[in-house]
């Protein structure tokens, strides 16, 4: 961080009530060469067609002359550009694609309001934050079930979070910490701007454009205040007993001591998020009894096995050690595990004429990608399955390489031996001393 974002970030930390006005002349050449450095070289281009790596010959005088626009109050942000990619549930979820400068502006923008808001954002945050990630919010659900007295779990699901944010709420709570003109104008144009799809030009009212850069961010700052300082301020001092939250962008859980505060909280949180143009799930918003003691409360109420509820990508389970002491294990959700074998197989189909060795480079990085996320000491079991699998999907698409002979299983396992794929391993500690997970 340079010297004047520290300055920012020590006054907003010293201050949490200060209203920043004069901070755009952070926006330096300097600050967009950094922003341009951080973007993905591989990145889809937008609507003008400039990939990173087109830009980078020349990049200081072009960042230099994007500078000089933004002084001169001359820069436009472009329309998006609209693609579409596969949801879990058979569903198309639209990305909004910005163009090239249009990410480097809001790359410097969003380094420039980082040092305020992350000084305001509140521990329960782990979404799209420096330093902090989806395993990091895995590990404080283990450790709020494990360490505190936690019986329900409120699973919280926003439909289409990233459409429905309501703008002129958005700017509203933006106001309260930033007063740059020049900031707020910015930040306009980049959620009032259009999206090309099909060769139309397309304005919606409501939304901030999933995909942008900047659109995290702001996705963070509408739910600090909608949904954090609420319920850490408003809420938490209402309810009879102990409440926890723990947020991954718009995915989240509420874990409560007591069934009435939970349901009481599931009440007004519609209530609450109406007021913000957010809508809860209605399938998959859910309260599910869990934590060490549900299994007695189940058997004594005569309920049946269990509930389970997941979050970011792993379904949570109650569980006994051998030892019969209480324990939360993480299993890989069903839908994920099955959207991973079916994106290895889609890639063994198409690229099953291409080298054996090159193959099993490649899968090799897809298993290791599958390990360094699903790898928890708890999924163990799931790693081996989708090991496995891989196996079986590699082994057909390559005895389809020739209508004459297929391959056989003693010659795979004759060259899986040349061409060994890497076996499962734990990636993860256990997020808490003494509890599985």
């Amino acid at each position: 961080m340079s010297t004047e974002l520290q300055r920012l970030s020590e006054r907003a930390k010293a201050d949490r009530g200060w209203r920043f006005t004069t901070i755009a002349h952070l926006l330096t050449p300097e600050a967009l060469q950094r922003a341009f450095r951080g973007l993905r070289r591989e990145a889809s281009a937008g609507v003008d067609g400039v990939t990173a790596k087109e830009y980078e010959k020349g990049a200081e005088e072009r960042t230099n002359a994007l500078y000089e626009r933004l002084k001169s109050k001359t820069y436009r942000a472009q329309p998006l550009r609209r693609v579409y990619i596969p949801k879990e549930t058979g569903k198309l979820r639209p990305i909004s694609i910005p163009s090239l400068e249009d990410k480097i502006v809001q790359g410097a923008t969003v380094e420039l309001l980082e040092a305020v808001y992350e000084q305001d954002f509140l521990s329960c945050s782990y979404g799209f934050r420096p330093g902090r990630s989806a395993q990091d919010a895995l590990d404080e659900v283990d450790r709020t079930i494990y360490r505190r007295p936690i019986s329900y779990v409120l699973e919280l699901d926003i439909t289409s979070y990233f459409d429905t944010v309501v703008r002129s709420k958005l700017m509203e709570l933006i106001g309260k910490r930033i007063g740059d003109g020049s900031i707020l104008r910015l930040i306009g144009k980049w959620i009032h701007v259009g999206v090309i799809e099909e060769g139309r030009l397309l304005v919606n009212k409501t939304g901030i454009g999933q995909g942008q850069v900047i659109s995290p961010l702001l996705a963070n700052i509408y739910l600090h205040y909608v949904l954090d300082l609420w319920f850490e301020e408003e809420v938490k001092p209402r309810l009879k007993g102990e409440a926890h939250e723990i947020r991954y962008a718009d995915d989240g859980v509420l874990c409560f001591q007591y069934r009435e505060d939970a349901e009481r909280v599931l009440k007004v949180l519609s209530q609450r998020f109406a007021k913000y143009g957010l809508t809860l799930h209605p399938e998959k918003t859910r309260l599910v009894e869990f934590g060490r003691n549900a299994a007695q409360n189940r058997a004594r109420q005569g309920k049946g096995k269990l509930e389970t509820f997941d979050f970011l990508g792993f379904t949570h389970i109650c569980a006994r050690s051998r030892k019969g002491f209480f324990t939360l294990q993480l299993r890989t959700m069903r839908k994920r595990f099955r959207r991973s074998l079916k994106a290895v197989s889609a890639w063994c189909r198409e690229h099953r004429h291409d080298d054996v060795a090159d193959q099993c480079a490649e899968l090799t990085l897809k298993l290791r990608g599958h390990y360094q996320y699903y790898g928890r000491p708890s999924n163990c079991l799931a790693l081996w399955r989708f090991y496995r699998a891989v196996g079986r999907i590699w082994h057909r698409w390559l005895s389809r390489r020739s209508r004459e002979r297929s391959l056989i299983w003693p010659d795979f396992n004759a060259l899986l031996t040349r061409y060994p794929l890497p076996f499962p391993r734990v990636t993860r500690p256990w997020a808490s001393k003494g509890s599985p997970a």
